[in-house]
């Protein structure tokens, strides 16, 4: 496992970057995301194995919610040490290994995966998927510090966006499989993902580098734990990326539950959301490499709030064609916010090393160093807001039957993220204070 190591990589170079840099960097980042595709899918397993659980697995809808919520909670733990083990064993090396990891949770689910399986095996299982979510902070962390920084919210949201994508695409062939062969069958679901998860990992090693400059610094590590942006941005990661995540898990329950769908019916919708925002996340990092991230970040938290209005009206008065509507409007806007808070880290962390008198390749590396520690970080703590999300479903319906006090909470935090984006990084005093003309609005 030695692997490909490139000696010298300086991406803000423009020579470098036009005649080998680029190059590189793109084909390191498309097997970013199939490995990081086959991740999610396996992350989420659980929102469409709960589908196939009908009433012989004597589970109900607040078991299932805790399944989902297991696999996240798991998920968003493991980011961290993913994010550091990229500088430890190479970008390269470890997607091989964290490809290959994925067969432990796919295979144990093919074994369980049947009526009279204990909840407490259920529920260990769905906890084992959870490594599929640490895949996405070690490849945004690599994929990181191959490309510049006026590149990075196009690159950072086509490696996400591929990733994210993942999801849809297992519940897509949940409902492929209900469809024709009925709901008795859930192995064929991992049966499909076993030989893809071979072909991401082969697919690392063959075509993939690792970078000797990105080396393990828990310098960083611990610079970026207590800088406030570390935090701040991870608030804002919890509406967009929690959002997404907690959402797309939940997607088909809530169907099942409020609205009386059955598996069927619910997985013919599930999908069209967790797509819809995979595919729009890059066109969010597009926007906010031209207008500036935290502008798209705050306008995104605003339409995200009204977008939850919308549900919350349509649970109220019990409208499956209005809630879809407002739902479906909410999973566009986390994937478009998902892009946009991205494209801030590395920008915030920049514009920090100007503010501090570096310049030029100075104040980038300064930005990659902290960015690519903070990421991680990050990433963690947005996943658990998908935790959270799937936890409040859980109390809502055990509660009242209904997810509209969610919904509520939802709307209230929202809220809450548009004016914190814009006390911290609009406000006119939100300056750079070593150049007046760099406000955090341009990252």
């Amino acid at each position: 496992m030695a692997g490909r190591w490139i000696e010298k990589w300086e991406p803000e170079d423009e020579t470098f970057w036009r005649e080998t840099g680029e190059r590189t960097a793109r084909r390191n980042l498309w097997f970013s995301v199939l490995s990081e595709h086959i991740g999610f899918s396996v992350w989420s397993l659980w929102s469409v194995m709960v589908l196939f659980m009908g009433p012989e697995y004597g589970v109900d809808p607040a078991g299932k919610f805790f399944l989902i919520s297991t696999a996240t909670l798991v998920g968003a733990i493991v980011r961290v040490p993913y994010t550091f083990a990229v500088a430890i064993f190479g970008g390269r090396n470890w997607t091989v290994v964290s490809a290959l990891s994925l067969l432990a949770p796919t295979l144990a689910a093919l074994v369980v995966m049947e009526p009279g399986t204990s909840y407490t095996t259920l529920l260990l299982v769905a906890a084992l998927t959870g490594i599929g979510g640490g895949n996405f902070a070690s490849s945004m962390t690599n994929i990181n510090a191959f490309f510049p920084l006026r590149k990075k919210g196009w690159a950072l949201g086509l490696n996400a966006g591929g990733g994210n994508i993942g999801v849809p695409v297992v519940q897509l062939t949940g409902l492929l499989v209900i469809g024709t062969a009925g709901a008795a069958h859930p192995r064929i679901v991992l049966g499909v993902y076993v030989p893809l998860i071979v072909v991401a990992a082969l697919g690392a090693a063959l075509r993939m580098d690792n970078l000797r400059p990105v080396q393990n610094d828990t310098g960083a590590a611990l610079q970026a734990v207590r800088e406030r942006h570390t935090w701040i941005m991870s608030v804002l990661y919890i509406g967009t990326f929690g959002s997404f995540i907690g959402y797309s898990f939940a997607f088909g329950l809530v169907l099942q539950t409020q609205f009386g769908r059955t598996p069927l019916q619910a997985a013919s919708l599930t999908f069209i959301g967790p797509l819809l925002g995979s595919l729009i996340r890059p066109v969010g990092g597009r926007l906010a490499d031209r207008y500036g991230g935290a502008r798209i970040t705050l306008w995104n938290f605003a339409a995200m709030a009204a977008a939850t209005g919308v549900v919350v009206y349509a649970s109220t008065i019990e409208s499956l064609a209005v809630f879809l509507v407002g739902f479906i409007a909410l999973f566009v806007l986390t994937g478009l916010g998902n892009g946009s808070t991205f494209k801030m880290i590395p920008g915030i962390f920049h514009a920090q090393g100007i503010a501090k008198g570096l310049r030029g390749e100075e104040a980038a590396a300064h930005g990659r160093r902290l960015s690519g520690a903070a990421m991680g970080l990050i990433g963690a703590v947005g996943a658990l807001g998908g935790l959270g999300i799937n936890l409040a479903f859980r109390q809502s319906f055990q509660t009242s039957g209904s997810g509209t006090a969610a919904f509520t909470a939802f709307l209230v935090f929202y809220a809450a993220c548009f004016t914190l984006t814009w006390a911290v990084y609009l406000r006119r005093t939100a300056v750079v204070a070593a150049k007046p003309q760099l406000s955090y609005a341009e990252v």
